[in-house]
C-alpha cells in the first residue's frame, strides 16, 4: 500500500444532473466530428445532463475552437466546456501546427477561465484512427467534464 491511501481523498462522482454544458466542435473532418458528438452527448445523458442544457457551436475547423470556447466561458452560462475535433496527418507541417496550436489554446482557455473543459480534439496518423477513437473519445470527454465539475465543487 501506498501513502495515497493514507490521505484524504475528494470523491466528485459522475452525477451531471442540473449541469450546463457548452461544446463547440470543428465541422472539418464532420464525419469525425459527428461520431464524437454523438458519443459525447449520449453519455452525458447517461450521466444525468438534460438535453436542453447541452449546447453546441460549430466552428470552421480545429484552430477556431480556442475562441468558440473562450467566448463560452466568459458567457458564465456553462459549467463546463468540450473540444470536439479531428486533426489527421498529412503530409506537411500543417498538422504539427493545427494539433499544438488547437491544444495549447483550448489549455489556456481553462486555465484563464477556471471552467473545466474536456479536450477531444484528435490528433491521428489516418482516418481509420479516428473512426476507432470517436466513440471512446467522445464519451471520455463528457465523462471528464461531470468529473471535474463536480471536483472543483469539492476543492
Amino acid at each position: 500500500m501506498g501513502i495515497s491511501n493514507k490521505l484524504p481523498e475528494f470523491h466528485p462522482g459522475l452525477d451531471g444532473s442540473g449541469l450546463k454544458i457548452g461544446i463547440a466542435m470543428s465541422r472539418f473532418n464532420i464525419d469525425v466530428c459527428e461520431g464524437l458528438l454523438g458519443a459525447c452527448v449520449t453519455e452525458l445523458l447517461k450521466l444525468g445532463v438534460a438535453k436542453d442544457d447541452i449546447y453546441l457551436a460549430t466552428v470552421p475547423g480545429a484552430l477556431e475552437i480556442p475562441l468558440a470556447l473562450q467566448k463560452m466561458a466568459q458567457s458564465s452560462r456553462f459549467d463546463a466546456l468540450v473540444a470536439l475535433g479531428a486533426i489527421i496527418r498529412g503530409e506537411t507541417y500543417h498538422f504539427e501546427l493545427v494539433a499544438n496550436e488547437s491544444g495549447s489554446g483550448v489549455t489556456r482557455v481553462m486555465l484563464d477561465s477556471g471552467r473545466p473543459i474536456a479536450n477531444a480534439i484528435l490528433t491521428v496518423e489516418n482516418e481509420e484512427q479516428a473512426l476507432a477513437r470517436m466513440a471512446e473519445k467522445g464519451a471520455d470527454a463528457a465523462r471528464v467534464v461531470v468529473e471535474m465539475v463536480n471536483l472543483l465543487k469539492k476543492i
